[in-house]
């Protein structure tokens, strides 16, 4: 029992709000809680925060208080006139400290299962084009032995003896107050309110066992590295009856001999020798689709890009394709033939020995405009 001012206890003012003096009684309930606080005066800091907040979260006990002080809450002898709430007590611990009939619902809440997660390996062509693939993956599913129960046929599980069913334990600690319940989880049932006298022998008592489950999966066209596919409810059971979670399969494709990507189109590398680079040529070029002519313009210089339409990836959220980029390069050869030597000197005679300097060019000048 105290003679402090119970508003000056939470620390809130007279036109405090419920909520206002909830919320600064958990504040403190969490800060001077005998079992959290090893102060000499917790405990009876802690019993001044419990008898301000009974008197002033009741409307009547608040308005009495308000009228005429301690005197309107106490009865005879000056001891309180009025009894602790105790199941609205316990839930606030059970918010603040991890107990109470809150986190008995939190355990019987549905909730959903884990998801799961699985790479497939896709060449080039696959990732382009699309693929189905069968997949096998490993989970938890509902014993067929026991349908879930986790008791060996022919048997139940009972209610647990130590909580009566509940799925907690109460201890009664007594106070100035008055009897203050503590609610923790049953250990004899770990909260499930029953207990398996036979586990059944294939889940062990878990009522889930470990199967391996094949799953065709549809790999749409222009699918790339890191991209997921969610194969919703696929994934882990839910817990008290909420939805099972999903499968997610992650996408790896493999490198290209020829091919690599950007975005939607598709690059490749093309050597050509300088003949066909002076007096231009018509090629044939791999693609995704097979061979395509492709015609070479004289005079194409080294790291030229020509374009190959729509040869490239599919468009993943939508209609077309991109397209291939085919990157020039111009082969200087190495070993030259008598017949060959004597064809290039009578080139470099006629295209004569004069070099010059190569004329900077207008980005050039932008750059350096632009302090690049």
């Amino acid at each position: 029992m105290t003679d402090r001012d119970y508003y000056e206890i939470l620390g809130v003012p007279r036109n405090a709000s419920q909520d206002d003096l909830k919320r600064a009684f958990r504040t403190l309930a969490r800060q001077y809680h005998p079992d959290v606080n090893e102060s000499p005066d917790a405990e009876e800091r802690f019993k001044e925060i419990n008898e301000a907040y009974a008197v002033l979260s009741d409307p009547e006990k608040k308005t009495a208080y308000d009228q005429f002080g301690h005197a309107g809450v106490r009865g005879p002898g000056g001891m309180p006139d009025f009894t602790v709430d105790f199941p609205d007590f316990a839930d606030i611990f059970g918010e603040v400290f991890g107990f109470g009939r809150s986190s008995r619902r939190a355990r019987n809440t549905p909730r959903r299962g884990a998801d799961l997660q699985y790479r497939v390996d896709l060449n080039f062509e696959e990732a382009i084009f699309g693929v189905e693939k069968e997949i096998e993956i490993t989970r938890d599913e509902i014993c067929s032995t026991c349908k879930g129960s986790g008791a060996e046929p022919g048997t139940s599980p009972r209610r647990c003896s130590t909580c009566g069913g509940s799925g907690e334990v109460r201890q009664v600690r007594q106070t100035i107050l008055g009897s203050m319940v503590q609610v923790t989880t049953c250990p004899a049932c770990n909260g499930q309110g029953e207990t398996i006298d036979t586990p059944c022998h294939t889940c062990n008592g878990r009522g889930l066992e470990r199967k391996n489950r094949r799953k065709v999966v549809s790999i749409p066209a222009g699918v790339d590295n890191g991209n997921q596919i969610r194969l919703a409810g696929e994934g882990q059971p839910g817990v008290n009856g909420g939805p099972n979670g999903n499968l997610y399969v992650g996408i790896n494709v493999k490198a290209h001999k020829y091919f690599r990507r950007r975005n939607t189109d598709i690059m490749l590398d093309l050597e050509i020798n300088m003949a066909q680079a002076a007096l231009g040529a018509e090629v044939e070029v791999p693609t995704v689709d097979g061979p395509e002519k492709l015609r070479i313009p004289s005079g194409t210089q080294p790291g030229k890009v020509l374009r190959v339409r729509n040869k490239g990836v599919p468009h993943l959220r939508g209609n077309g394709r991109g397209d291939q980029m085919v990157v020039i390069n111009v082969v200087t050869p190495t070993h030259l033939s008598s017949d060959q030597r004597e064809l290039f000197e009578k080139l470099a005679e006629s295209l004569g020995s004069e070099v010059k300097p190569q004329e900077r060019s207008f980005l050039d000048w932008l750059k350096d405009a632009l302090g690049g």
